[in-house]
């Protein structure tokens, strides 16, 4: 396995914050590895303007995120506002190039799994199609237990390598709520998938001792067999 795609239940459910995290933890403790980072499809100001401002990286703008619309919508509804094709064909070569060079690329999807990548593919025939294994962020909060089934039944529809689940506090959350909101043994019993961790809320998510941190309490045995724990 030389690449993990990070997904999730939805937008803002934490895929940045994994990933960041991961890659704060991987820069601290295995930096004999070559790690990349991949934004497939990103629209509006995001996430490669932060991966650039928090990490020295061996990529070039493009190399991290090949496809880039201004506009803040879904890439079907970018696309056509700017009169540019979602070119899928760009991002694979670039993907494609990045593996070769590096010992390991962490991937962070889009929206959620069943986000619209064209009008006729979502992240989750991305995830089949690529053959990504695939780590999903689901946020601590009501309602957490339905989107988590849902998407874990997407994902073994769509025939998607789910290795686990991460928990993610997208507020401050006590340790009640999260056994209230997210138990764990219950999303177990009901997915058939394993709960590899939580991460807890980070206020300043460019404190890279805490991402760091935070990384090295998930189970990435589970996910990201390349690293052995410090």
């Amino acid at each position: 396995m030389k690449e993990l795609l990070i997904t999730a239940t939805d937008t803002d459910a934490g895929k940045t914050i994994l990933t960041i995290a991961l890659t704060a933890y991987w820069q601290t403790y295995h930096k004999d590895l070559k790690l990349g980072l991949f934004k497939p499809i990103q629209t509006g100001i995001g996430d490669r303007e932060l991966y650039t401002k928090l990490f020295s990286l061996d990529q070039s703008l493009d190399e991290i995120n090949p496809l880039w619309y201004e506009t803040p919508v879904a890439p079907p509804v970018a696309s056509e506002r700017e009169g540019r094709l979602v070119e899928l064909d760009r991002v694979w070569s670039t993907f494609t190039t990045l593996r070769q060079q590096k010992d390991f690329v962490l991937v962070e999807g889009l929206g959620g799994l069943g986000s619209p990548v064209t009008h006729e593919l979502t992240v989750a025939d991305i995830a089949r199609d690529w053959h990504l294994p695939t780590i999903l962020v689901v946020p601590v909060k009501l309602g957490a237990i339905a989107q988590t089934v849902a998407n874990v039944a997407l994902a073994r529809q769509m025939k998607v390598n789910l290795l686990g689940i991460i928990l993610n506090c997208v507020k401050p959350c006590s340790e009640k709520e999260i056994a209230d909101w997210t138990p764990v043994e219950l999303i177990e019993s009901l997915t058939q998938v394993q709960v590899c961790g939580v991460i807890p809320h980070l206020a300043d998510i460019t404190d890279l001792g805490k991402l760091a941190k935070a990384a090295s309490n998930l189970d990435l045995e589970k996910f990201l067999p390349v690293l052995t724990k410090v």
